[in-house]
């Protein structure tokens, strides 16, 4: 991954407040005020509930209501992308999602309803400055942004190596705007097989929000290196839960 931020702060705000030039074309996401409600609608009531036998929501109460969100989900299938709005709309209503998504999947037809979903692409092994300049203005925006921090779908069930971009993402915003108080949202994602068919049972485990301003002091590059190690710790954490899953509460949802 590209190198996104120095120590120097005034390089991170030049970055978010620079204007897009002819030759680094500016980046924009939106969420289509008539597919994007629709497409909602549709998947919250009648595809997953239909498609999953239970659903099982951990933790929905330590998703803020408001201020800048970045949800942090482990990939495990591209039901994903659909489960993390299913477990997050309730708690943030009227605020359409955003999502940092890979170059391959902003293709073609599927491409097409992504775009207008709220989707917005990334290269994952050499992101651009403008990919993650319009994250931190979403950000500014105090929006929320979905980011999978393993970038890609893994199935064995293990958490894998995460990608810096969101620490130093968040910390960029963080530092440009004073109290801004950016949260990070830990959440696993766990299938009852590797690959999702209907019946498969699904829990969706969310911890309390990790605050970004406790690491918004000292070397930028250092404090996104802790604050990318909790996080893993966390999701870590999260994932050895669900064998423990009796000792939570829970809002469940069965297939009904």
């Amino acid at each position: 991954m590209m190198e996104f931020y120095s120590a120097d702060r005034t390089r991170q705000r030049e970055l978010v407040h620079t204007p897009a030039t002819a030759k680094v074309a500016h980046i924009t996401s939106r969420v289509s005020p008539s597919l994007g409600p629709l497409a909602y609608l549709l998947g919250r009531h009648f595809l997953l509930p239909f498609f999953f036998r239970h659903i099982k929501i951990i933790g929905q109460e330590h998703i803020p209501q408001s201020g800048p969100v970045i949800l942090a989900p482990t990939h495990r299938a591209r039901w994903d992308a659909l489960l993390v709005p299913y477990a997050a709309m309730g708690c943030r209503t009227g605020k359409d999602l955003r999502f940092m998504v890979t170059s391959t999947e902003c293709q073609g037809l599927q491409g097409w309803f992504v775009r207008r979903l709220g989707g917005f692409p990334v290269n994952p092994q050499n992101p651009s400055i403008r990919t993650l300049r319009h994250g931190v203005e979403l950000l500014l925006q105090r929006k929320t942004l979905v980011i999978f921090p393993e970038g890609n779908i893994y199935r064995d069930g293990e958490l894998h190596p995460l990608k810096p971009g969101i620490a130093r993402l968040a910390l960029s915003a963080e530092s440009s705007q004073p109290g801004l108080e950016v949260k990070v949202i830990p959440i696993s994602i766990n299938y009852s097989r590797p690959y999702p068919n209907w019946g498969t049972d699904v829990t969706i485990n969310i911890a309390p929000a990790i605050k970004v301003s406790d690491y918004n002091n000292g070397c930028v590059k250092q404090n996104a290196k802790y604050l990318t190690a909790d996080l893993a710790r966390v999701l870590q954490q999260l994932s050895h839960q669900e064998s423990e899953i009796t000792t939570h509460a829970f809002a469940e949802i069965p297939n009904s």
